[in-house]
């Protein structure tokens, strides 16, 4: 049978032997756990406790009024330590909740289980969807209540779960659909009470049999609105956009939502974390995070608490065989390179990836030799070489023009770049610099 694709992208290396067979393991905290203000695209929360406070598994320890926002909880009980600024993934010192746990886990009462959602009407399930702290767990991070609430004139006509985690090294969604493919299909079914009218499509690369397998044989036995798509493997199939044109036929034009062209996306665990948060009274407290690499000792998927630190993943996954040349959170195309082990996951955390020297060699650029090669494998149909040279001469009115603002940093120009330019980092900057232009000028006609 002939899978639907889409123009552009890449074949990189899959190396997802490491961990595609490894059941989940749970971690369980040893020291102290941080929590940053700051875990969702949106207005950050801020602290709703106080140094010296007790609080327990489940409480709400930060939070915004904001719409666009999500509230923060404790994966622990204990005493909150400290209010204060701490390294978080990126590199940034940001501000923190510290809370030392006393291994106890005591539950707060604060979430109750709603086993027949369908009594439920749509803004009680929004409401429990955003105060279980839910946000896109494949990287994103929107707030989940915000992507269920489309304008009233989009139509909803299909909801589709992203399970196809192109992604190279990670196995967290993988696994959590071998394993746990029940709550996957219970929180699409929620999400189609919401949407009654549209279709759900469980979308999963074939490299990914067991997955398919296992997910198909539970759907079987349901009469839901909801079948399995297998796809082809291909970078970034995973990517919103070109997820819903592989599904649907349908491109997003610049500017546009998904749920312009009747789309909603959500990912393998935003789902599943659905079906826990409303039917089971569970927020968001851990997530499933994927320790590789060719230095890790043995590596893992681990379900972690929110909090902990990747020195605390490391160390469970039996640590360094070497020391590495390069640690990144999540995957090597889309992945951020950390500089230290001692910052917490967060719910956007989907792997940690340590590699030797061998497997990350550092090259330096030279000159771009017009092959074009980026612009064939860039699936947003840009000409990456010429952003590069627009970003390079700060010509950001220009590079917008030329379609900048609509690249996905995907990193597949720079994967095929002969002359190793830094054609994603460069776009990134250039996307940087129109938003600090805009804010300039905003500013200007404000101070008129």
């Amino acid at each position: 049978m002939s899978l639907s694709t889409f123009r552009g992208g890449i074949h990189p290396p899959e190396s997802k032997s490491q961990t595609e067979k490894k059941e989940i393991e749970v971690l369980e905290p040893k020291g102290e756990l941080v929590f940053p203000m700051s875990q969702h695209l949106g207005v950050p929360c801020s602290p709703i406790v106080k140094k010296g406070d007790r609080v327990l598994v489940g409480q709400k320890i930060a939070d915004s009024e904001a719409f666009v926002s999500a509230p923060i909880l404790s994966s622990v009980s204990g005493a909150v330590k400290e209010i204060g600024t701490r390294m978080t993934i990126s590199g940034a010192m940001e501000s923190c909740v510290i809370i030392d746990s006393d291994g106890k886990f005591e539950h707060a009462a604060d979430f109750l289980p709603h086993r027949d959602f369908r009594q439920l009407d749509k803004a009680e399930c929004l409401r429990i969807i955003r105060a279980a702290g839910l946000v896109g767990m494949g990287g994103a991070t929107f707030p989940t209540h915000v992507k269920l609430s489309p304008p009233p004139d989009k139509k909803i006509r299909w909801i589709i779960v992203n399970g196809a985690e192109c992604e190279p090294f990670l196995n967290c969604d993988n696994r959590l659909m071998v394993e746990h493919p029940e709550p996957i299909i219970g929180g699409l079914e929620i999400c189609l009470h919401l949407f009654p009218d549209a279709e759900g499509v469980i979308a999963i690369e074939k490299n990914k049999p067991d997955a398919i397998s296992r997910i198909g044989a539970e759907l079987s036995e349901r009469s839901a609105n909801i079948r399995v798509m297998p796809h082809n493997v291909k970078y970034p199939q995973g990517a919103e956009k070109m997820l819903i044109y592989t599904v649907t036929g349908q491109e997003i034009p610049p500017g546009a939502l998904p749920a312009d062209v009747g789309c909603l996306v959500l990912n393998v665990s935003t789902i599943s974390h659905i079906w826990h948060a409303i039917t089971d009274g569970i927020p968001v407290l851990d997530r499933v995070i994927s320790v590789v690499g060719d230095v890790v000792k043995n590596p893992k998927n681990i379900m972690a608490p929110l909090g902990v630190s990747v020195r605390e993943l490391v160390d469970a996954s039996g640590g360094f065989t070497e020391e590495p040349a390069k640690v990144l959170s999540g995957g090597p195309m889309m992945g951020i390179a950390m500089r230290s082990l001692d910052v917490p996951i967060v719910k956007g955390t989907s792997g940690v990836l340590a590699l030797s020297s061998r497997s990350a060699p550092i090259f330096e650029e030279s000159n771009c030799i017009r092959c074009g090669r980026c612009a064939t494998t860039c699936p947003m149909g840009l000409q990456p070489s010429i952003l590069d040279r627009l970003v390079r001469a700060r010509d950001y009115a220009t590079f917008e023009a030329a379609g900048g603002m609509n690249c996905i940093e995907c990193g597949s120009c720079t994967y095929a770049c002969p002359s190793r330019r830094y054609l994603t980092q460069l776009c990134r900057d250039g996307k940087a610099g129109v938003m600090a232009e805009r804010r300039r000028q905003k500013e200007k006609g404000e101070n008129r």
